[in-house]
């Protein structure tokens, strides 16, 4: 439901969760995503009215379909600092480490030209990042997004 918010979170640095992490079908799941938040100090970020209107305080309906005003709206409500950190895998929301010249190395697909460039590693999915085109763009969305 919310798959590239969740993505846009992690580069953001905030630790986030998905709901595809569950067993998907489960008849509980809205129940054990309000106990998931409660238990964890989570908020639930949806696009399901009715689960968010069970959720009252742990819960944010996310209104729009498009991801900068999902991200603006959590913005406005204070929950975020629209940045990219890059600090959290957007795969599988490991925290990152610096990466090692070996990993930069056996990474097929690291730059060739890497100098001035940052690299980290996530050692849950073996997934090496940097700073490059990608993040650039994600970078000028979001600067877009807020200048306005």
């Amino acid at each position: 439901m919310l798959g590239t918010l969740t993505r846009y979170l992690r580069f953001m640095g905030y630790d986030t969760m998905s709901a595809n992490s569950l067993t998907p079908g489960s008849s509980r799941e809205d129940t054990l995503l309000l106990e998931i938040a409660r238990r964890d100090g989570r908020l639930l970020l949806t696009r399901d009215r009715e689960l968010a209107r069970r959720g009252a305080n742990l819960a944010v309906y996310i209104s729009s379909e498009e991801i900068m005003a999902q991200i603006r709206q959590i913005a406005d409500l204070g929950l975020i600092e629209p940045e990219i950190r890059m600090s959290r895998c957007s795969l599988c929301n490991t925290r990152l480490r610096p990466a090692t010249l070996r990993e930069i190395r056996e990474a097929r697909y690291a730059p060739r030209s890497n100098r001035g460039l940052e690299f980290s590693w996530c050692p849950t999915c073996r997934k090496l990042y940097w700073m490059g085109s990608h993040g650039r763009r994600l970078e000028c969305r979001l600067r877009e997004s807020f200048s306005s």
